[in-house]
C-alpha cells in the first residue's frame, strides 16, 4: 500500500495547521528547557532544527538508510533528535556487541514507544520493563520449553503443519498466487497451538482476522505518519491519520484474546495443562494472594499478543523472502535442491538432518542476512550512566542499535549489499559461523523464540523445496527492495509452485 494514500495526509484546514503549529512550538519550548544541557562527552551528531530535531535528516519511509549514511559522516556513536525526543544511534558490530552483550545489563530497558504502547500497554515481554520484563520474559522462556520448544515435540508440530502448507500450494496446480497470507497461517498456527492448544484452518476467518490486523500494525507502525506521532504524541493524538488505526486494531486483538482466556479459566484444570494461557491461568491462581503483582490479565494479554506478533511475522517474512530470493536465483535454488535429494531424499526432514546440508544451511542464513526484516532493531534504554566508545550516555538514553549495520558490515561480511550464500561456507564448502550474524538481535533482549525460528525456517524452507521449484509468473519483474513498515518485507508479488514430483 502506498503511502501517499489519503488516510496518511494531513488536513489542509489552515486553522488546525496553526493550531497544530501553536501547540507544537509550545511543547518543545518547554520540553527542551528541560534537556538543553548536553554533556561534553555526548556524542555528536547533525544539528537539529528547532521543534521537529533532525526529521529533515532522515528517509522518513526508510530512515534505516539514513542511519547508514550519517554513520559514515559521525562515526558508529552518535545522537539525532527527532522532535525532542533525543537518541543515540550504534552502527556496527563492534559497538553494538559492546552495548548489547558486554554491557547488556545497562541497554535492557525499553523506552516508551507511544505507537508500541498502544499495542501492549507496557505490559507483557517486548515492550515492559524491570522485575515485570524479567517475570514475563521467564514465564515465557520456562513455558516455551514445557510446551516443546527445541524439542522433537515441536520438531512434529511443525512438520505436521508443513504438510498441510504443502497441500496449499498444490491447490494452485503451478499457476501463480500470491503466498502472503497462505505463508502467515501455516507459520502462525505453530505459535497459535502452543497459545491455545491447537491450530486452526488457514481459511478460518478469526486467524484471516488476527494475521490482518498483525500485519496492518507493522506496515503502520514504520509509516511516516507513525514516526510523527512517536515525536509528537499529543498533536498527534488529534490529527486524522493511519496512525489511529493501531489502537482500534490492537483493542479489536486484545478483545479476542481476552474472550479466550476468560473461556480457558472457567475450564481450567490444574493437571491437564494443555497451552501456555492454561499455564499463566495457573500462575495467576498460585499468586492469589498478591493478584495485582505480575500475573495479571493485562500482562496474559500482552504476552500472548507479543508472541502471536513475533511468532508469526519475523519467520513468515523471512521464508517469503527466502522463495522470493531463490525465484531470483534459480542456481541456488537448484544447489539446494540437490543437497536436499542426497541427504533426504522423499523422507520428511528432520533437525538432525542440518549438520548433513552445509550450503541449505549457509543459504538460510544468507536469507535471513540478507533480508534484514528488522532493520533498526527494537529500541532500547540506559539503566545507569554509561561511557560507550568514549562517549557519555546518561541514564535514560533513547538507543537504536541498528541491525541493518551489524548485517552489512563488510568488515565481516565479504559482500554485504548482494546475496552471497559463500559469507556461512568455508572454502571446502563446510559451514561456518560468522559472530555479526545478529537476525534475532543479542543480549538480555535477544529473542525469546529463537531456537524454535531456527528450527521452523529449515523444516518449511527444506520441505517446499523438496516438494516445488518456485518460478516468477511470466513477464514478472523481481524486486528485492523491501516495502516501508516496521519490518523489512517483500514488496507483494505472485509465484509459482511447480510440483517437484
Amino acid at each position: 500500500m502506498l503511502y501517499g494514500s489519503s488516510e496518511d495526509m494531513l488536513p489542509l484546514d489552515p486553522v488546525t495547521i496553526l493550531l497544530s503549529i501553536m501547540a507544537c512550538i509550545f511543547l518543545a519550548t518547554v520540553i527542551n528547557k528541560q534537556k538543553e544541557d548536553v554533556h561534553p562527552n555526548y556524542p555528536p551528531g547533525p544539528k537539529p532544527w528547532p521543534i521537529i530535531g533532525n526529521i529533515l535528516n532522515l528517509d522518513v519511509h526508510k530512515p534505516y538508510l539514513s542511519f547508514q549514511e550519517l554513520a559514515k559522516m559521525y562515526g558508529p556513536v552518535y545522537s539525532i533528535k527527532i522532535g525532542v525526543q533525543k537518541m543515540v544511534v550504534l552502527c556496527g558490530y563492534d559497538v553494538v556487541k559492546e552495548a548489547l552483550i558486554t554491557q547488556a545489563e545497562v541497554f535492557s530497558d525499553r523506552p516508551y514507544i507511544p505507537v508500541f504502547y498502544y499495542i501492549t500497554r507496557g505490559y507483557g515481554v517486548i515492550y515492559s520493563n524491570g522485575q515485570n520484563w524479567k517475570t514475563m520474559r521467564q514465564f515465557t522462556i520456562s513455558t516455551l520449553r514445557d510446551f516443546g520448544m527445541g524439542t522433537r515435540t515441536i520438531e512434529d508440530k511443525i512438520n505436521e503443519e508443513s504438510n498441510y502448507l504443502v497441500q496449499a500450494f498444490n491447490s494452485y496446480k503451478g499457476e501463480p498466487f500470491n503466498h502472503d497470507m497462505i505463508m502467515n497461517a501455516a507459520v502462525s498456527n505453530i505459535i497459535v497451538s502452543i497459545l491455545l492448544g491447537h491450530r486452526l484452518d488457514y481459511d478460518d476467518p478469526k486467524l484471516q482476522r488476527l494475521l490482518t490486523i498483525v500485519m496492518e500494525n507493522l506496515r503502520i507502525a514504520g509509516s511516516p505518519m507513525a514516526l510523527l506521532y512517536n515525536a509528537f504524541p499529543f498533536l498527534m493524538s488529534w490529527i486524522p491519520g493511519s496512525h489511529k488505526s493501531i489502537r482500534q486494531n490492537s483493542d479489536e486483538f486484545n478483545a479476542y484474546i481476552r474472550e479466550i482466556f476468560t473461556k480457558k479459566r472457567n475450564q481450567l484444570d490444574a493437571n491437564d495443562q494443555r497451552s501456555l494461557i492454561d499455564s499463566f491461568l495457573i500462575k495467576q491462581k498460585e499468586e492469589k494472594p498478591n493478584p495485582e503483582l505480575y500475573f495479571h490479565d493485562e500482562n496474559l494479554t500482552a504476552v500472548v499478543s507479543d508472541l502471536f506478533y513475533a511468532g508469526m511475522e519475523t519467520t513468515s517474512t523471512t521464508l517469503r523472502w527466502g522463495l522470493l530470493l531463490m525465484m531470483k536465483y534459480p542456481e541456488i535454488q537448484k544447489k539446494v535442491q540437490n543437497e536436499i535429494e542426497k541427504v533426504i531424499g522423499s523422507a520428511e526432514p528432520q533437525m538432525v538432518h542440518r549438520k548433513h546440508m552445509p550450503y541449505t544451511d549457509a543459504v538460510i542464513h544468507e536469507i535471513q542476512r540478507f533480508a534484514n526484516i528488522a532493520p533498526t532493531n527494537m529500541p532500547h534504554q540506559t539503566t545507569q550512566d554509561i561511557t560507550l566508545k568514549g562517549f557519555f550516555l546518561p541514564k535514560g538514553s533513547f538507543i537504536i542499535p541498528s541491525l541493518t549495520s551489524v548485517l552489512r558490515d563488510d568488515k565481516y561480511f565479504k559482500k554485504p549489499y548482494d546475496f552471497y550464500p559463500q559469507h556461512f561456507l568455508d572454502t571446502d564448502g563446510n559451514f561456518v559461523k560468522n559472530e555479526a550474524f545478529l537476525p534475532f538481535s543479542a543480549g538480555k533482549r535477544s529473542c525469546a523464540g529463537e531456537n524454535m525460528g531456527k528450527m521452523e525456517l529449515f523444516l518449511f524452507f527444506t520441505k517446499l523445496l523438496q516438494n516445488f521449484t518456485f518460478t516468477a509468473p511470466p513477464g514478472a519483474k523481481l524486486d528485492l527492495n523491501g516495502a516501508v513498515g516496521f519490518t523489512l518485507r517483500p514488496q507483494e508479488h505472485d509465484i509459482c509452485a511447480v510440483p517437484r514430483y
